[in-house]
């Protein structure tokens, strides 16, 4: 794991959009392709904002990148808890990304565990069986929490599946996520968490005994491809 922590959040999102920015390059000048999963969240807000603007969306092939999401509320896509509306609202509708290379993390008129099934059917068939982004976002709760992998919940243990719904009883609503089997497949993963109400799960995440059922961020596997932004707050420095 690789750690970034900044003096404020303006440099923290202005590096993040170029980092998001120069692996797009990269990849589809190696694989034609960009695929990537977003999370939702103030922090990936204001990092959209910055790609919609000018001077990074004029140097994005937005037609060529593929957009799945990290997980979602089971909520209507006009839902404002939404996490694809948010998306939409500061990135997709902005810039020129091919209707079908957009996949929302829900669908009307099905039942959310079995959606989960044909959500994996649709990444299998456009990252192929192996199942690997090239760019997965993530952020983190104040529990340690990242995508929909809350402390506690039975999808911490999950080894097979690459996406599931579960009932989330203190949120009194379904979630689909992503599961760590297929985050940690990812090439580049770049985490954003900060603020004071962050510094004890990740001192625990970064420094505390390995106990994901309590702090389920430390599922993701600290190797290089795994980048942390954080600042100095939620560091305690």
């Amino acid at each position: 794991m690789n750690i970034r922590i900044f003096d404020d959040l303006d440099t923290l999102y202005t590096e993040a959009a170029g980092f998001f920015a120069d692996l797009s390059e990269k990849s589809i000048r190696e694989k034609g392709r960009f695929t990537v999963a977003l999370s939702g969240g103030s922090s990936p807000k204001a990092i959209f904002q910055l790609l919609a603007t000018e001077e990074y969306a004029g140097r994005i092939q937005w037609d060529k990148i593929y957009f799945f999401w990290v997980d979602e509320r089971w909520v209507s896509l006009n839902d404002e808890k939404s996490n694809a509306k948010m998306t939409f609202e500061t990135l997709l509708d902005k810039v020129p990304v091919p209707e079908d290379h957009i996949f929302p993390m829900y669908k009307d008129n099905i039942l959310p565990e079995k959606y989960a099934q044909e959500y994996e059917s649709c990444i299998r068939n456009v990252l192929g069986e192996e199942g690997i982004f090239d760019f997965i976002l993530l952020g983190m709760g104040d529990d340690g929490h990242t995508a929909s992998l809350f402390p506690g919940e039975e999808i911490l243990n999950e080894k097979e599946k690459w996406v599931d719904a579960y009932y989330l009883k203190p949120q009194e609503m379904y979630r689909i996520t992503l599961t760590a089997p297929i985050i940690n497949k990812a090439e580049n993963i770049l985490a954003v968490a900060f603020g004071e109400s962050k510094k004890h799960a990740l001192n625990e995440i970064l420094n505390g005994e390995y106990n994901p059922e309590l702090y389920p961020m430390q599922l993701i596997e600290k190797k290089e491809n795994f980048l942390f932004f954080t600042d100095h707050q939620a560091m305690g420095k």
